[in-house]
């Protein structure tokens, strides 16, 4: 599973050149220093599921009509999980079986342009016009994924 150094606790750190960290004491986020640091990206959350299902999902939904309803997808270095990059306050209400939505509520993981946790890779890399995935649409794709992977496993 993806592990990108997000807790429920208060402290909260991803890593990566353009991390964001979040403090303690004053649960501000900054980006990281450095010249040339670009603005800091938008918060997100991860919804994370087995690859399988995940490649599946990906694939509906870049044959769907609108191409772009994709964000950006980490991997993580086994690729047993894939991670799918939702709008902050998307794990209130998230409750696809067989996945999981880890809650940064914007104070912890934002998109980086390196994969943010240590062998993780992009499956799809943000890019600056890609927003993330619409947690509706997500779902829908989810839902479709299980069922063809189900369908299949039960022509055997």
């Amino acid at each position: 599973m993806l592990h990108l150094g997000m807790a429920t606790g208060s402290r909260t750190t991803a890593t990566s050149a353009t991390t964001v960290a979040t403090t303690a004491t004053t649960g501000t986020t900054a980006p990281a220093e450095g010249p040339g640091t670009p603005p800091a990206p938008e918060p997100c959350d991860l919804v994370t599921v087995p690859a399988r299902q995940g490649l599946e999902a990906v694939d509906i939904l870049r044959r769907g009509a609108d191409q772009e309803a994709v964000g950006p997808v980490l991997h993580d270095g086994a690729c047993a999980t894939l991670g799918f990059l939702v709008p902050p306050g998307t794990a209130q209400a998230w409750d696809v079986p067989g996945s999981a939505c880890t809650r940064t509520d914007g104070r912890g993981l934002r998109i980086p342009a390196e994969p943010p946790a240590p062998g993780s890779g992009w499956l799809l890399p943000p890019a600056s016009d890609t927003p993330v995935t619409d947690p509706a649409v997500l779902r829908a794709a989810l839902d479709q994924a299980a069922r063809l992977i189900e369908a299949a496993d039960n022509c055997r």
